[in-house]
């Protein structure tokens, strides 16, 4: 899937805002790897019965590396979960850096 930097925008509401702070991230530490040139992203094909989902793997700022699963919604990018990877998808994004 290819994220269009230019044209992102997040859609936060009271489903979803700091629903990843029980993983110790928080929501602009989640939005900084939409724009991580090394990010990489693919379907998650398990849990699109409902609406299309994607993952996405990529570093924040401060070199964290972070497993997101999110939606798009229209125009917007709905975040539905972010934490650390773990050690069997770390290579996942180094394969690609």
């Amino acid at each position: 899937m290819r994220i269009d930097k230019q044209t992102l925008r997040f859609e936060w509401d009271k489903g979803n805002i700091g629903k990843s702070k029980k993983h110790g991230v928080s929501d602009q530490e989640t939005e900084e790897v939409f724009f991580d040139s090394g990010k990489v992203s693919f379907k998650d094909l398990v849990h699109s019965d409902t609406e299309e989902r994607f993952i996405l793997l990529g570093k924040t700022s401060k070199e964290r590396l972070l497993y997101i699963v999110f939606t798009k919604r229209e125009d917007r990018i709905r975040i539905i979960s972010a934490r650390d990877v773990n050690k069997k998808e770390r290579p996942l994004y180094e394969k690609t850096t």
